[in-house]
């Protein structure tokens, strides 16, 4: 055979075994073969609820040496498992002794352990002598072992099933045995009855953690199609404490969650500062059942904290179903309907071979009881023919010949005792032959008449539930509430200074880290500088625009929090840039929902406005960077970014080319567009002339501009009137035939600002000049100039200086 056929073969073989006879259960009795082999091995060797415990490693010896040839340690396992009511509605075994616990624990070793049957699992077992199931061989054919057990309760939706296999795995939660019993009998009665009919009965999982069950539509879906996801959260309350203190309590957690790792989860998060306001959490399990406390600093958002553990830690978590067993050999997924009806099918069948097996034995006795009676009646004959005989063969040939016995009553004859040869005798033999007539007359009612049948599998479900039936523990909620995370929950507030550079460095300082040196001792390289130094907390937003149309977004906290001399973490750490991509703006928002726009302008002369609260993050914001504006052109690059707000003053947009063009426009005049828009022209260019900047003015401000050959002038705004945009515009500068003067940049400014002015070269070199050095110059001038171009460099930018705005909040209001 070739490698590929052998394997093919022998993987087939080896999925088969553990698809049918390891890792899923059977539909009918809900039970995985090792499960099933234990309680049979238990309730044969007599170790029942209403006897003593017994050693389990006893148990776990017969069951492995006669039933189930693997390892002790699974067949160990399989029965703690059985016996802990944290992860079974209604445990199956009983155990003395350490089995585990919900911190995730181990159970004591088998040699110390004790265990027997539980009550409810002689219902597993009941009838099981009676011919009631189909035996098999077992492994060395030593003795036979049940395929299934007649399972008088409904062992599969009451204590689900998890387990994986060779391309199946199967997830069956737990649910509560008095309603499934209603509704198996609500089925009984009504064939077609509906998935929604049944869902009365049954509303969904019933977990022996309790806990609260969110989204109706997902337990449907699972009912109907066998998949289907739910939110299971905790039972949690809020409760204040002396001192005005609060704390959550939590008395219910979720199906098989761990809780000693769920308390050291919200520890974690408590000492990795992930979440503000929680002083310690404490678990506070005793005998009087589960609890965790989760102690809050004073003034803490109680319900703020909740939500944000609730989504970050396993006080919820989604369980998702996968209803797959064993039915008639197959792997299935199945739905509600079909496993209630499977499950009736299979009870009825239980009832039908109990009910022949009973016909059978009454028929059998009812033989003996009128050879018996009709012995009587001639006994001094029978007497005497039994004398006459030789021996015991004899007589009970002479027997059969002489008075038409059958050979089964000759034998209940010679093995008469004496005593029995009373007068009080016949009547009871006849009162035993009137009872076993009405019963076998009720046997074949039964096997001849579905309905009778049927009354009877109900008549006794209603008996179980009646005895075992218990109220729900988890509460349903028909939708998954959706959690709102405050920011303050998790982030002190905490006053900072944010730090954007030029080259793509960020951080954050502390005010204190802030104050103890000066603003130059800012932690960059000489070529580099700061394109936003702002004070600020750390619930502000940080972002970030690039020249080539993306936003870099970034809470303020998030940011690397270093002293104010150190450098800060470089934006390529987390987020890729083109290679000629850098950062030109950078702003800082209180809040993800102010009611401003955003107005671009690029290079090739167009202007965009768009709504800031377009721009709130996604969740992919730490890796990548999201388009604010779609170029129009390759070589266009985006030249300014503005927040801007309407207020009662009349505001105004401000163009001006490199050649000296400014045209003034209402802002109206551009239309609040979506992201992805590359916007309106603003300006009407000339070929090989492009836009420098465009700014929000104001009648009565000023504008401060720089030139190439390092000329700076001051003018007022008044002098260029507002008209319509998209114009070829009015020259701001004196045209000179050689060497002309080119705009480099310029910015705009409150009449009575008095601050001072940065200019940056393209070395870079940093030049200072003050507003009160330089008078009004007229439209048509070219200023004076400021900066000697062959020692200090081309200017590039000019921008108030930063030292006057973070020391001078006045300053800052006039900017703004």
């Amino acid at each position: 055979m070739s490698l590929e056929k052998l394997m093919g073969e022998r993987f087939g073989r080896y999925s088969k075994s553990i698809i049918q006879e390891r890792a899923l259960p059977d539909i009918r009795d809900g039970l995985k073969p090792v499960q099933r082999r234990i309680l049979y091995a238990m309730n044969k060797d007599g170790n029942t609820y209403d006897k003593g415990f017994r050693k389990s490693a006893k148990s776990v010896g017969n069951v492995m040496g006669n039933f189930h040839p693997h390892g002790d340690s699974s067949i160990y396992e399989a029965l703690v498992r059985l016996s802990q009511d944290w992860k079974l509605r209604e445990p199956l075994v009983e155990m003395h002794g350490n089995n585990g616990s919900m911190d995730g624990d181990p159970a004591a070793a088998m040699r110390y352990t004790e265990a027997r049957l539980s009550k409810i699992a002689g219902l597993m077992l009941q009838d099981i002598d009676k011919d009631t199931v189909e035996m098999t061989l077992n492994f060395d054919d030593t003795e036979k072992e049940p395929v299934v057990l007649p399972a008088r309760i409904p062992n599969l939706l009451v204590n689900g099933a998890t387990g994986i296999s060779a391309g199946y795995a199967t997830e069956i939660p737990t649910h509560n045995l008095g309603e499934v019993f209603d509704a198996l009998i609500y089925l009984l009665k009504h064939p077609s009855a509906s998935l929604e009919k049944l869902m009365e009965f049954i509303p969904g999982p019933d977990f022996p953690t309790g806990g609260i069950v969110q989204g109706v539509d997902g337990i449907k879906k699972a009912y109907k199609t066998g998949r289907g996801r739910i939110v299971v959260r905790a039972k949690t309350a809020i409760e204040t404490l002396r001192g005005g203190r609060q704390q959550i309590n939590v008395t219910e957690i979720p199906y098989e969650v761990n809780k000693a790792q769920l308390v050291k989860r919200i520890n974690d998060l408590r000492l990795a500062k992930r979440v503000e306001g929680i002083v310690e959490a404490r678990d506070e399990t005793d005998r009087s059942g589960l609890r965790i406390a989760i102690e809050l600093k004073r003034n803490a958002n109680a319900e703020g904290i909740l939500n944000y553990l609730l989504k970050n830690t396993d006080l919820q978590i989604n369980y998702n179903f996968n209803m797959v067993a064993i039915d008639k050999q197959r792997p299935m997924r199945v739905g509600l309907k079909h496993i209630l009806t499977s499950y009736l099918a299979f009870q009825k069948e239980v009832v039908r071979r109990r009910t022949n097996y009973n016909l059978q034995k009454a028929q059998h006795r009812l033989h003996i009881v009128e050879g018996l009676i009709k012995a009587l009646s001639i006994l001094d004959q029978v007497i005497k023919t039994i004398r006459a005989s030789k021996n015991r063969k004899d007589a009970k040939q002479n027997l059969v010949e002489e008075y038409d016995f059958t050979a089964e009553q000759a034998e209940a004859i010679v093995t008469l005792q004496l005593y029995r040869l009373t007068n009080t005798d016949v009547t009871e033999l006849e009162d035993e032959q009137a009872h076993l007539n009405k019963l076998i007359s009720e046997y074949q009612l039964i096997l001849g008449d579905d309905d009778e049948l049927a009354k009877v599998v109900e008549r006794e479900m209603k008996a179980i539930k009646k005895e075992f039936g218990n109220p729900r523990r988890t509460k349903i909620e028909n939708q998954v509430q959706k959690l709102e995370i405050d920011t303050k929950v998790t982030v002190a507030n905490e006053d900072v200074v944010v730090l954007v550079s030029h080259a793509g460095y960020i951080k954050r300082s502390s005010l204190r880290s802030f104050k103890a040196s000066s603003l130059d001792e800012n932690g960059l390289r000489e070529d580099d500088y700061p394109l936003l130094v702002e004070q600020t907390t750390t619930l502000a937003h940080l972002f970030m625009f690039t020249n080539l149309g993306h936003v870099i977004y970034r809470p303020v906290h998030e940011l690397a929090d270093v002293r104010w001399k150190d450098t800060g973490e470089h934006i390529s750490q987390t987020i890729g840039l083109a290679e000629n991509e850098e950062i030109i703006k950078a702003m800082v928002f209180d809040r993800l929902d102010l009611p401003g726009t955003l107005i671009f302008a690029t290079s090739d002369g167009q202007v965009k406005q768009s709504a800031y609260q377009d721009y709130q993050p996604g969740s992919r914001y730490k890796s990548h960077a999201s388009m604010a504006i779609k170029l129009k052109s390759k070589d266009a690059q985006v030249v300014s970014v503005d927040y801007y707000e309407p207020t009662n003053e009349s505001r105004s947009l401000l163009a001006i080319s490199r050649e000296g063009y400014a045209v003034r426009f209402d802002v109206a005049d551009v239309p609040v567009t979506g992201l992805r828009t590359a916007g309106v022209r603003a300006i009407n260019l000339k070929d090989g002339d492009e836009l420098v900047d465009l700014a929000i003015v104001a009648d009565g401000q000023r504008i401060a501009s720089i030139t190439q050959r390092g000329a700076f002038k001051e003018m007022p705004v008044d002098e260029i009137a507002v008209g319509a945009r998209a114009r070829r515009g009015e020259l701001v500068l004196h045209r000179l035939k050689t060497h002309p003067h080119r705009i480099a940049d310029f910015t705009a400014y409150d009449a009575d600002f008095t601050g001072y002015f940065e200019v940056i070269t393209d070395r870079p070199l940093f030049q200072d000049i003050s507003v009160s050095d330089h008078h009004l110059g007229s439209i048509k001038s070219n200023g004076t100039f400021v900066i000697d171009t062959e020692t200090q460099g081309t200017p590039v930018k000019l921008r108030v200086k930063q030292a006057n705005i973070l020391n001078d909040p006045e300053q800052q209001s006039l900017l703004k």
